[in-house]
């Protein structure tokens, strides 16, 4: 399904009874609305969720900005000037979303690039956030949250171009990334359906430079009343745990949970734990 958001398409699709309160999952970099799998979907579907995932612009189905690429060495280097639209931009993206879908307010959901995502969501549209949770993100305050330097040499690595190197790639990066549950079989699978389902490695470097152009969050995260988690993994190579401390310590009141077993990863068998303490989370809001 697709809907007009912010002067774009957004192609999402939904899990359980829209009669239920609205929960919005935002993904992260260069990663499809799949990567929200349907064994976390339908878990939160049935604790009493309208649960609503999609792809972000430049991602999946979704819109494909035109244009140059912008320049992620330059960008990486303190000149995001080459950017096209910024986190905050994104999140504008979300709130339009379910502006389309006709709802007012919903339970906001962000990994990785998504966490920053759903932060700038909970700043900059209070009234549609009824609760936010962070999964394995940061701030925008580049004195934390860094990736060390393997996971940083698979963030820029050279993208794959064939679905065979789109899968040996995704390998190589989940061996990287989940430490303690990577699962190669999956990843293999999730890989090949993520190729044939969409392949556009262009939207990762147009989505990293919009990172990297957009603004610390710290102070404004102050400002943040809606229930807020903070779920981080202990091991996460890529936004390493200062990221996720400093988020929590940012939003006034904010619960930070640390899973010792979790790396930058959703890991299958952590499911259960994550999505009950999501539910919690919510259900402070009402």
């Amino acid at each position: 399904m697709r809907a007009m958001s912010n002067g774009i398409e957004l192609e999402y699709d939904t899990f359980g009874s829209a009669e239920d309160p609205a929960l919005l999952l935002i993904m992260g970099l260069g990663a499809q609305l799949t990567m929200w799998d349907e064994a976390f979907c339908n878990p939160l579907a049935d604790e009493g969720f309208y649960v609503i995932r999609y792809d972000n612009r430049d991602v999946g189905l979704s819109t494909r900005t035109d244009g140059p690429v912008p320049d992620v060495l330059a960008a990486m280097g303190g000149d995001a000037s080459s950017a096209t639209y910024r986190v905050e931009d994104m999140a504008d993206d979300g709130a339009g979303l379910l502006d389309a879908l006709g709802i007012n307010a919903a339970h906001v959901v962000g990994a990785s690039m998504g966490g920053m995502i759903a932060q700038a969501f909970a700043i900059r549209h209070p009234d549609k956030t009824r609760s936010l949770c962070s999964i394995m993100s940061t701030t925008g305050d580049r004195t934390v949250g860094q990736p060390n330097p393997d996971a940083m040499g698979r963030l820029l690595g050279s993208p794959p171009s064939t679905r065979e190197e789109a899968i040996a790639n995704s390998l190589a990066t989940g061996e990287v990334l989940s430490p303690f549950h990577f699962d190669a079989t999956k990843a293999a699978e999730r890989a090949g359906a993520a190729f044939d389902r969409a392949f556009y490695p262009t939207g990762m470097a147009r989505q990293l430079v919009a990172i990297l152009a957009s603004a610390d969050r710290t102070e404004a995260l102050g400002n943040v009343t809606a229930p807020t988690l903070v779920i981080h993994g202990a091991v996460d190579p890529l936004v390493t745990i200062s990221g996720g401390e400093a988020t929590a310590k940012a939003v006034p009141g904010a619960d930070l949970l640390i899973l010792d077993e979790m790396g930058h990863d959703i890991p299958e068998p952590l499911v259960p734990g994550i999505v009950a303490a999501i539910a919690a989370n919510a259900r402070k809001a009402g």
